[in-house]
Order: structure tokens, then sequence, then C-alpha cells
């Protein structure tokens, strides 16, 4: 056969389609065994279930299953039975570093349905040595608004303001997010934030504004926590995934985005070191089509990694609210937002976590 570079991901498609059909033909005496995905649990599992695993599964005959992850390195080293998992930019980088995941090659990534190739539909910055982009989600700061019957906050110094907004507020407990809102507070430019944090005046900075939330600071780490939280009653304000914030508001629950140095990132698809390259490979084709991207912005607000994605994107699938708006890269929100600096956070992964470390020590 004579295949030209154009032709080369239509060829590696059908590969992968075949692999996947002797896969789920090779239990025939019983059930498939399971394709696991390492990923983040609640509303957002909940959406990836119906619109990415559901269809896969009934594409192939191959069931998924997931266990839970809540980001960061460490738990890859100890990923034995993973095939596919959902990661954070930096981390997955980091990760690549450490020789803890696969090298991906973009050439198992499916054409747009128009045929546009996958390098031209795929956002700028998608395609990492061993992962792709697959959405964008943000960091935001969010707050119970019965905890607010008059003045609301608006702003991430109304977070950091205990006079003003008196109440506990809740971040995750892990140094990514918190040091870029502590010098937002300060009014330093989003546009010089990241160089300041590669200072050590501006990391003194940064814990020196988080002393003043100590007395009242609560830490989460599970993603669907600190929503909880908010519901119930134990935190005036917390950071959250704007995707699991929207999935509460859709639902009824009284809770805003405080749309203000909100954190943009993006998630990738990374394969574990050691892992089943052919059935993660086939596994990551089928969800990063455009249209099971777009499926899954209709039922949660995260923006998808793919350009004929972003055109597909509709109405939220159970209540029909207009999903575009309540996305993360809506042109109102991007005026404010603060895009994470994956090369800082895989440079400065050691050090941060060392300083976090001490912080924490410091408030025992």
């Amino acid at each position: 056969m004579i295949c030209d570079g154009r032709k080369m991901p239509a060829v590696k498609g059908l590969l992968l389609g075949l692999g996947l059909l002797l896969t789920a033909g090779s239990a025939l005496a019983g059930e498939p065994t399971p394709l696991v995905v390492a990923t983040w649990g609640g509303a957002y599992e909940a959406a990836q279930r119906a619109a990415l695993f559901a269809p896969f599964s009934e594409a192939t005959g191959i069931p998924v299953q997931t266990v839970p992850y809540d980001g960061g390195v460490a738990a890859l080293e100890d990923a034995d039975g993973w095939t596919v998992v959902d990661m954070a930019i930096a981390d997955a980088d980091t990760a690549c570093e450490a020789g803890l995941v696969e090298a991906l090659d973009p050439a198992i990534l499916a054409p747009a349905p128009d045929g546009t190739p996958a390098a031209e539909d795929f956002l700028p910055g998608a395609f990492r040595p061993c992962a792709v982009m697959h959405l964008v989600y943000a960091t935001v700061l969010a707050y119970d608004e019965r905890a607010f019957p008059g003045e609301k906050p608006r702003t991430v110094a109304d977070f950091f303001d205990l006079a003003r907004f008196p109440g506990e507020r809740a971040l995750r407990r892990a140094p990514v997010g918190l040091l870029e809102w502590a010098l937002l507070s300060y009014g330093v430019p989003r546009t010089q934030v990241y160089d300041l944090l590669s200072t050590e005046r501006g990391l003194t900075l940064a814990f020196r504004r988080l002393d003043r939330l100590r007395p009242q600071l609560r830490w989460w780490q599970a993603g669907d926590k600190p929503i909880r939280m908010l519901l119930d009653g134990e935190v005036a304000m917390a950071s959250a995934y704007n995707g699991r914030v929207f999935a509460a508001q859709n639902a009824g629950a009284p809770l805003t985005v405080i749309w203000d140095g909100q954190l943009l990132d993006a998630n990738v698809w990374a394969i574990p070191a050691g892992a089943d390259r052919q059935r993660a490979e086939a596994f990551i084709r089928f969800v990063t089509r455009a249209p099971a991207m777009a499926n899954l912005a209709n039922h949660i607000s995260y923006g998808p990694a793919r350009r004929s994605a972003q055109r597909r994107i509709g109405r939220h699938v159970e209540t029909g609210v207009p999903m575009e708006v309540h996305l993360p890269t809506a042109p109102r929100h991007l005026e404010r937002a603060v895009v994470q600096d994956h090369r800082w956070y895989t440079r400065t992964h050691e050090l941060r976590e060392r300083r976090f470390r001490g912080w924490l020590e410091e408030g025992r």
C-alpha cells in the first residue's frame, strides 16, 4: 500500500479500529477486559460517562471502568492497571520528563468532520510530548449567595478581604492558583504575575497574603468537595472548577462565580508508562473527535480543544441552557482570566511543593 503523509492518520485510525475489534472479540467466552480511565469524579465524571465513555463502549463493546484521580504526578508512580489518565497539562509535562507517561503521536488523532487535519483543528499548544489537550477549564473563585445578602464579592481582592466579606474560605490543598490569586489581590497586573512569582520577593509576597486567610482557611482535594462545602454552609467562598460550579447552579444551587482572575488551564489525555498502548490510543482517538468533544461541552461547561467542536456546541442536554456563555473561553470571561504558564509550573514544581509544605507546617 502506498500512503502519503495526508493519508497516514486515516490508515492509523483503521488499524486502531481493527485493534478495538480484536480486543473486544478476544474475550468471546466472557466479558471483555475493562479499559481503565483515571479521572476526577463528581459531576465531571458523570458528564464524561454520558458523553464519552458510554458511546465508546457502545461502539467497541469494551466497558470503561474509572478510578479516582485528584491531580498531581505522584499518583502515577502507582498507576498499575490504568489505561489512560485525564491530567492537567503541567502535571502531564512533569510526568513526561519523569518517564511516568508514554510519548504520544498526534498522528493517531482523527481529522475534523470536514477533513481538516487534526494539527490544524486543535487549539495552539494542544500537542504535548506525552499528551493531547481535550478541554479548557478554569479554576474560579465562587461564593454562596446566602452568605452575602447585601454587597457581593466581585474580585480576587474581595476573596482576601475578611472584613468586608467575612466567612471561611476553601482552597485546593496544592500550590496551584492560590499564589497567582495572592498577587492579584495586591493589584499586580495579570501579565506580570508569573514574572514576579519567579522571584523570591514574589513568593514571599504571595505567602504573606495567604497568611491573612490562614485562620479561616479550609482545604479541599477532590473536585466535588468545595461545592459540598459551599452548599453545606461550611465556607462562604471557595476555589472550584468552573464546570462543577455550573453543574450545581444548573441544579438550582445559590452559587455565583467571580469571573476575575480565574486560572485558565487545560486537561489532556495521557497514557501511563507500561499501559496497553493500542487500547489507550484507540480510546483517545475516539474521545477527541469533534462530535465527542462537543457532546461533553453540552453536558458540562468546559471548552473543547478543537475548533470544529466549538462550532457544534449548543444547549445543555437536560435543561436546555445555552452553553457557550458558561464556558471559560467565552470572550467576556477571557478579558479577566489568567492563562496558566505551564512552563513556569513545570520548572517550579519541586520549589512550589517545598515552599507550600513549609508554609503549611508554619501554621500548625
